[in-house]
């Protein structure tokens, strides 16, 4: 079972007379059951009639489902046809041996029979991109709107350290007065600018990290009743993290550079 389904948690050994089903992680927030409890089944025993439940299975283990949020319960198969008589199928997975391709499967299954071709394959890859595109199709706003964010951060630094150097003219000309070069200013301009806008990044990563721990751990399981594993894209966060101290210290000396532009004694002249 471990291998087919996605296990969380502890997984407990049924009772040699009882038969173990898995449950959702919807149904332990939905009915608070979890490994240990009983559940009835509406699955009537081979050798009994009527409909009402039949079956007092034990709960052997929580599985993560993404597919349906009112919950679902899987039995072993085995245990399902013996139990309910139903052999029918409309859904297989096959997990292929180390070597064998999933095409040559494919065509080898076909010839089996002519039912074969009305039906649909897929591979898990196949699944897993087709799920990826759908996710990212739903969320398309949201990365317009980080991009947007973006940009806004990027205009409000560079409109920020415009401003200081404007306000600080007449302090560059006074520096100039002293020997220090346009270089020197601007470098010592671009240092405090880089400071600055590092306590911010470290702020916004820092904000960041909660809201995401908060929606992953939080929100999701109250709203959709299962549970996401957090990975953190450290690479990319590192690199926007770097380009936006760059990007700042280049709009810094930019700045400083016009702030400097006139000459000294012009920009100390109102102090006079």
């Amino acid at each position: 079972v471990a291998s087919r389904l996605p296990l969380i948690g502890p997984t407990l050994q049924a009772p040699a007379d009882e038969t173990p089903v898995w449950v959702s992680e919807a149904v332990v927030d939905l009915y608070g059951l979890g490994p240990g409890d009983r559940i009835d089944l509406p699955l009537a025993q081979a050798g009994r009639s009527g409909g009402s439940p039949a079956l007092r299975a034990f709960i052997a283990g929580v599985w993560r489902d993404y597919s349906r949020q009112h919950g679902a319960i899987a039995i072993d198969l085995s245990d399902y046809r013996r139990l309910h008589g139903d052999g029918l199928a409309n859904e297989i997975a096959w997990w292929l041996e180390p070597g064998i391709g999933a095409q040559a499967m494919i065509d080898a299954v076909r010839k089996l029979s002519p039912i074969t071709e009305a039906m649909e394959f897929r591979e898990t890859a196949q699944l897993k991109a087709l799920s990826l595109r759908i996710f990212d199709r739903s969320f398309a706003i949201t990365h317009a709107l980080e991009a947007i964010a973006i940009a806004v951060a990027l205009f409000g630094i560079a409109t920020t350290v415009a401003g200081e150097a404007l306000a600080r003219a007449r302090e560059f000309g006074m520096l100039r007065h002293l020997g220090l070069t346009r270089s020197q200013i601007g470098r010592q301009f671009a240092i405090e600018a880089l400071t600055g806008c590092m306590l911010a990044v470290i702020w916004g990563l820092g904000l960041g990290a909660l809201i995401a721990w908060i929606l992953v751990h939080k929100v999701n399981p109250q709203s959709f009743h299962w549970t996401m594993d957090l990975h953190w894209p450290v690479g990319v966060l590192a690199a926007s993290a770097l380009t936006m101290l760059a990007l700042a210290a280049l709009a810094a000396r930019l700045a400083a550079r016009e702030a400097m532009g006139p000459g000294p004694v012009r920009a100390v002249r109102e102090d006079w």
